[in-house]
């Protein structure tokens, strides 16, 4: 099984904001992202006013800080104009410092990609791009309810190589009655179009989805444990040989193509989530403040519009909750967590006999004596593994 190596010496998580576009359109049967589907324009310029007020408060809560990243998620941001997209980049540069060339990531489906509104993000500002593409032959596009077939993702992959700095897009595997040798041809194609970055998710059965009632209803199967256990590490081999290790459990990259922002997420720094339905995590002092909004668009819109923002939950974490999250973020990556910094905000040493107990049967290692990971079988039962720790 292939080992895990350091991605660097640089674990600062940084300051990253992350804004929503709630839009999509139409729903995957898989997803249970806050995402809606209107059948009527969207008021963009209404909704660009609404995120600079939002915006407003996020600072007031933060107070001064630097952008390290930011994300553009959804929903489908490529349904935005790349007018409204520039007025969103121009209110975060007036909240809050944001260096030339910091990472800016922008999410895209190949059905909404057309050339002239690529070139239009990128003159926005956006030098990244996340495409959703999901699958590589028609017939899964398909069952997983995507509106592109696979020359739309092609396409899509050829000009955004053409127009970015960096790119990305995404895979779902695990599908029904998939191979290893389907998965291993799909994947080794992916990457001959890879640039330096790609997400690799295992269909996960989310409740609320037409896909959970199907699965409940015996009308969907999924690959069992020990197949999906197979295709991850058929997956680790792949990327691996073709230079772009996992970092995190489902993201692979050359060495410093990581994508920042998820960096800050899983590193457990601070970000400003604005827009409905998102998250944030802010510090204030010794204190960590976790935000949310409402998540259905307009009455997120008018929330803001009445009150100055759409938060509907602000939460301080105790340093026990601070703990617990560091640990579910931190093990996801490969570079593990500072065992200093969780020990200062739980206030205790990670219990011996659970610690020896996962080493001895592979699952967590130590690095020196500042940090702690999983090992590559580790993660096939990160959450067991998590769990345990956490106790």
């Amino acid at each position: 099984m292939a080992s895990f190596s350091s991605i660097g010496d640089n674990t600062d998580p940084g300051f990253g904001v992350y804004v929503h576009w709630p839009f999509c359109a139409a729903k995957c049967p898989y997803c249970d992202f806050n995402s809606h589907v209107r059948h009527q324009p969207v008021d963009q310029p209404r909704f660009v006013s609404a995120f600079l007020t939002e915006m407003a408060e996020a600072r007031r809560l933060s107070g001064p800080r630097t952008v390290t990243s930011v994300f553009l998620g959804g929903g489908t941001p490529s349904l935005m104009d790349p007018t409204t997209v520039e007025a969103v980049l121009n209110g975060i540069a007036n909240f809050w410092h944001m260096p030339d060339g910091i990472e800016i990531t922008m999410e895209a489906n190949p059905s909404s990609v057309e050339a002239t509104r690529f070139r239009g993000y990128r003159a926005a500002g956006v030098n990244r791009v996340s495409l959703g593409v999901q699958a590589l032959n028609d017939r899964d596009l398909k069952f997983l309810g995507r509106l592109h077939n696979v020359e739309d993702a092609l396409k899509a992959i050829g000009l955004a190589r053409d127009i970015f700095p960096r790119m990305s897009f995404d895979l779902i595997y695990a599908r029904p009655n998939q191979t290893v040798e389907e998965w291993e041809r799909e994947l080794n194609q992916a990457v001959s179009y890879a640039v330096d970055h790609l997400s690799l998710y295992q269909l996960t059965i989310e409740e609320g989805t037409p896909f959970y009632g199907l699965h409940k209803a015996g009308k969907l199967i999924v690959p069992d444990g020990e197949h999906s256990a197979v295709l991850y590490e058929a997956t680790q081999a792949i990327t691996e040989g073709f230079g772009m290790p996992a970092y995190e459990v489902s993201n692979h990259a050359a060495p410093g193509a990581e994508s920042r922002h998820n960096l800050t997420y899983w590193r457990y720094g601070d970000y400003a989530g604005i827009g409905p339905g998102a998250h944030g995590r802010l510090t204030m002092g010794r204190d960590k403040l976790a935000t949310a909004t409402e998540r259905k668009p307009e009455d997120w819109l008018q929330l803001v519009e009445t009150q100055g923002h759409g938060m509907i939950d602000q939460e301080v974490l105790g340093y026990d909750e601070q703990a617990d999250e560091l640990l579910l973020m931190g093990l996801r990556l490969k570079e593990g967590i500072d065992l200093v910094r969780w020990q200062s905000l739980s206030g205790r040493e990670p219990d011996p006999d659970r610690e020896q107990f996962l080493i001895e049967h592979g699952f967590i290692e130590r690095i020196g004596n500042s940090r702690l990971r999983c090992t590559p079988s580790g993660m096939l039962i990160l959450d067991a593994v998590v769990a345990d720790l956490a106790c």
